[in-house]
């Protein structure tokens, strides 16, 4: 192919996120220094990956710990963040529950805190968009089922397939 078609193709960043839940159902998030909201541990995917081994590398990176990377539970779009130059698509995956108690250690150069959160309580820390894939996800896992968030999507859980 040449240049000029290679320029006219759609580019976007490609991130992965872990779903990891506490024994009393509430999300692992975490604080990241470098953002105003709260996040899921993850990030984006490095040359070479794909996106659930991104996703256990960010989770060992972040928090220390070793999971096992379950089945896609959401895919996002998300267009026009601030300081982003091309738009995102979010893989987040199923990596399970672990004890509330469960010792984490932090990356002190991205993170300041963590905590597990009920989804009532998720929606005052995450930005609108990733609330949305919260619901999504949650939804996903209790349905066995996958969603797709489009761009610009909002009110409602997703669309499941």
């Amino acid at each position: 192919m040449s240049d000029d078609f290679w320029s006219t193709v759609h580019r976007a960043i490609a991130g992965a996120s872990a779903y990891i839940t506490d024994e009393h159902g509430r999300v692992l998030l975490v604080d990241p220094n470098y953002r105003e909201h709260w996040s899921f541990p993850g990030g984006m995917v490095d040359a070479g990956e794909h996106p659930a081994q991104a996703c256990a590398r960010e989770v060992a990176e972040e928090l220390g710990l070793s999971v096992e990377v379950g089945r896609l539970l959401t895919v996002s779009w998300v267009d026009g963040l601030a300081n982003v130059p091309y738009p995102v698509v979010t893989f987040m995956f199923d990596c399970g529950e672990i004890p509330s108690g469960t010792p984490i250690s932090l990356q002190a150069e991205e993170l300041d805190d963590y905590g597990f959160f009920t989804l009532e309580e998720a929606e005052g820390l995450l930005a609108g968009h990733a609330y949305e894939r919260l619901l999504a996800t949650a939804a996903a896992r209790a349905s066995g089922g996958l969603t797709y968030l489009p761009p610009g999507h909002r009110g409602l859980v997703g669309q499941e397939s």
